[in-house]
């Protein structure tokens, strides 16, 4: 197969661009209507090494005018998947879901879903409840959108279940590709022992990005991450033949990112496989065995092998 075309600046020809430095320096690159998906997880303005801590107004401020520009790059049937968490001050959280929402409401999105992604595993809070979620906020540009539900259905948790009666006894009452994924997501976070985890402290899994690919782009479509770190988006976007923009200021995490496409170029990038179960009921740790799969850009077929790591290592705070 052909290699990835990889540019370091804006190219059309390329099948990724990975423009090391500030995304708002890339995106007045990006001409209007070009990326049917945007979808990252901005800095949550915590003081992470990647960021610097604004006051609240500073970084919302700063969000408008990176949303302004990705709202102008996007397609007219595209959609906008912001993931975030809480912003903390003195041991106060602030849903920044909640604070961000009005900036996407006043340049005419729409809110399609409020997905919960929900992960079993983190900091253990001492004043108030561990946080086990964060948001994905689902926009669309349009009313007219690219919605490819078919791409994700998960299996129905009674998929023999019948009709009792009617027109359609005895037929199976579920949808046969399965069913609708909900807007509740159960997928085990990034931490510790998790097969795809690199340095960065907030790596998206790739299953997460791999559902919003297949369901809002079709095959050829550009999908764009502002705020790329270690090219998750991209990993996702390229296995399921996407091509994807991304911008990224630390240079290490630029580099691992091309490290992981060229595993991926070679079949050899391992990564937790799409609809494998978080807890198997039957067993005795109720934990499903730990496995992952070897995944390959284009035509390569992924293989689903066994890991002797676990994904469910306990973190604690002091």
């Amino acid at each position: 197969m052909e290699r990835v075309k990889i540019a370091a600046k804006f190219d059309q020809t390329a099948d990724l661009i990975l423009y090391e430095g500030d995304c708002m320096d890339l995106l007045p690159l990006i001409p209007d209507n070009f990326v049917k998906l945007v979808v990252t997880s901005p800095p949550y303005n915590l003081g992470k090494p990647y960021e610097s801590h604004l006051e609240l107004d500073e970084y919302v401020a700063w969000q408008r005018r990176v949303i302004e520009e990705c709202v102008r790059v996007l397609d007219e049937r595209g959609s906008i998947c912001w993931q975030v968490g809480n912003y903390v001050e003195d041991g106060e959280i602030i849903p920044l879901d909640i604070v961000l929402y009005p900036i996407f409401a006043s340049l005419g999105l729409h809110l399609r879903n409020r997905i919960i992604w929900h992960f079993g595993h983190g900091l253990h809070a001492s004043k108030r409840f561990s946080g086990r979620y964060e948001v994905i906020l689902w926009f669309t540009k349009g009313e007219e959108y690219t919605f490819n539900l078919d791409a994700v259905r998960v299996p129905q948790k009674y998929p023999k279940k019948k009709y009792f009666k009617g027109p359609k006894k005895g037929q199976f009452s579920g949808h046969p590709l399965g069913k609708n994924p909900s807007d509740v997501w159960e997928i085990p976070n990034v931490k510790a022992n998790h097969v795809e985890k690199t340095i960065h402290p907030c790596q998206f899994p790739v299953e997460l990005i791999e559902r919003l690919v297949l369901a809002l782009t079709n095959k050829g479509d550009w999908v764009f991450d502002p705020f790329i770190g270690v090219g998750t988006t991209a990993i996702a976007a390229l296995i399921h033949e996407r091509k994807a923009i991304g911008a990224e200021i630390v240079p290490e995490y630029i580099e691992i990112a091309r490290q992981r496409i060229a595993l991926a170029e070679r079949g050899e990038l391992r990564i937790r496989p799409m609809h494998r179960p978080v807890y198997d009921p039957n067993a005795p740790s109720r934990m499903v065995p730990p496995q992952f799969v070897q995944i390959g850009i284009g035509p390569l077929q992924p293989r689903l092998l066994e890991d002797d790591s676990t994904y469910d290592i306990e973190e604690y705070d002091e």
